[in-house]
């Protein structure tokens, strides 16, 4: 069953749910084929569910692969969220000491990532956020670990290399468990000083990772170099292009681009093709741009069930995508210019006709790229 893809707040009482979406165990919270009511669209607006997919007739052939397998996805987030909850009680008390199974238990469920990724090599990257979590900071951290990995496998890295970055990329933000939770939800803009109590999580990272047993010390450097820049405008230390490891600049790229397609208590989430117009306006001075081209060759920018519309003025749903020219999905046309639906729908692979490209979006996301300001 498939599946259009529409923002929560145009979901209406009677749409049926084509897509499982889990609770912050990675549990299934509500399951494929449940009736929406008003209750149940408030409830998932509440906990932070951005997109879903409601089932849609006209595309139930269209099937999305999973690339963890649910017992990856239930363990990840389990050992996410349970050792990174015992951080912050220890932080909280100023009792952190180390932790030898930090490692070990981490060590696990990048490995379990690293083989389910290993089965899809030519997978793009998709929408990851069909899941009401407690915490923003567990599975930000799966995500970028998701796809760090997916872009370093991309580029032939070796199995050690390949741990050492999904490692780090899964740790990135473990110096946040020792940052006030009233500055990390905080549903404003930060202050000065608030500002500067957030950017010592970087710093923070690299000291708690870089002793600990079963950890790399190039896993610690990705907490620590996340932030920096290629022009010296990051932090902690401000250092420029040639200083900061290529595994930080894929960091600092996907880390920001989970952070602006996620549903933040300060902002609502952008949509692919949104966040990369937003990273591609710093190519160059904040982000390396061969990374960011690679990167852009494995993000879905119109995902599966996505409506869209073309330059003719047709109406159509994304039903697969090409993953030489993610850009050029396959469009299912629905409707025509007069928006009237067609008798004989027909499937258009933009990447046979140049002269026809994607106009506009019909999700309910927010328009335009003016937020340009990034809290990660």
């Amino acid at each position: 069953m498939i599946m259009r893809l529409i923002a929560i707040q145009q979901c209406r009482p009677g749409m049926t749910l084509a897509r499982n979406i889990y609770n912050e165990s990675g549990l299934v919270l509500l399951g494929t084929g449940v009736e929406l009511t008003d209750t149940l669209i408030r409830r998932l607006s509440e906990t932070g569910i951005d997109f879903i997919y409601i089932a849609d007739s006209r595309t139930e052939d269209v099937v999305i692969p999973e690339l963890l397998d649910d017992d990856t996805r239930i363990q990840s987030l389990e050992v996410i969220r349970s050792s990174f909850k015992t951080l912050m009680e220890e932080n909280h008390r100023k009792r952190y000491s180390g932790h030898k199974e930090l490692g070990k238990n981490f060590r696990q469920v990048t490995t379990m990532i690293m083989d389910d990724l290993s089965r899809h090599p030519d997978a793009l990257i998709m929408l990851s956020h069909m899941q009401a979590l407690d915490h923003y900071l567990f599975s930000h951290s799966m995500n970028v670990c998701v796809y760090a990995t997916m872009l370093g496998m991309s580029q032939g890295l070796s199995k050690d290399e390949l741990y050492q970055l999904s490692l780090g990329a899964l740790l990135h933000d473990i110096g946040k468990t020792s940052i006030p939770q009233a500055i990390l939800q905080k549903p404003g803009s930060l202050t000065a000083e608030e500002m500067e109590i957030m950017q010592r999580h970087a710093e923070i990272g690299y000291y708690m990772l870089k002793d600990e047993p079963n950890i790399p010390l190039l896993s610690a450097h990705c907490a620590f170099q996340h932030h920096e820049r290629l022009d010296g405008s990051g932090y902690p230390r401000g250092i420029t292009s040639e200083d900061i490891h290529d595994y930080a600049k894929i960091l600092g790229i996907v880390d920001s681009y989970d952070a602006m397609t996620s549903n933040r208590v300060y902002r609502k989430a952008l949509l692919p093709h949104q966040a990369v117009e937003i990273l591609y306006s710093g190519a160059g001075s904040q982000f390396d741009l061969k990374q960011l081209s690679l990167f852009r060759d494995k993000v879905a920018i119109y995902p599966i069930g996505l409506p869209v519309v073309i330059n003719t003025g047709e109406r159509g749903i994304v039903v697969d995508l090409n993953p030489k020219v993610p850009h050029r999905p396959v469009v299912r046309i629905l409707e025509d210019p007069e928006g009237q639906m067609l008798p004989a729908p027909y499937e258009l692979d933009l990447s046979h006709h140049h002269n026809i490209v994607i106009t506009d979006i019909e999700s309910g996301s927010p328009t335009g790229t003016e937020q340009k300001s990034v809290r990660v």
